[in-house]
């Protein structure tokens, strides 16, 4: 397994078989657990294909296992990446971290993912 991220509010692990868990650890664990769930439910039902698939949820842990979506990018233009983070609300989420770090790109689909969704915010539950 190697690890790709190990903060105080979360561990990220990519798998041998290519899986990704995240870990959600510290002040507002169970809260940013259940939100990413949330998050990542609602665009799996509403076909947004640029996103992590949940594959497993282990609530008792506080861990997800997605699907891979590649690696982050280290280099995105400022105008992409915005397009980006619109183009994620158009399935009717605000990401709530838009930051370049939270991009990543998947060679073999051919192109940008966006990742890490503990804080985003679901528009039409915002009314």
């Amino acid at each position: 397994m190697q690890t790709t991220k190990d903060t105080l509010r979360s561990r990220v692990h990519v798998t041998f078989d290519g899986r990704v868990t995240k870990e959600f650890r510290g002040p507002g664990a169970r809260e940013r657990f259940s939100n990413e769930v949330k998050v990542l439910s609602y665009l799996e039902k509403r076909a947004c294909l640029f996103v992590p698939r949940l594959l497993e949820i282990k609530e008792r842990e506080l861990m997800i296992v997605t699907t891979n979506c590649g690696s982050r990018v280290e280099y995105l233009d400022k105008e992409r990446e915005e397009e980006l983070f619109k183009e994620l609300e158009k399935y009717g989420v605000r990401h709530d971290d838009p930051d370049k770090r939270n991009v990543t790109y998947q060679p073999r689909d051919g192109r940008f993912f966006l990742i890490d969704f503990e804080f985003a915010t679901i528009l039409d539950q915002c009314s």
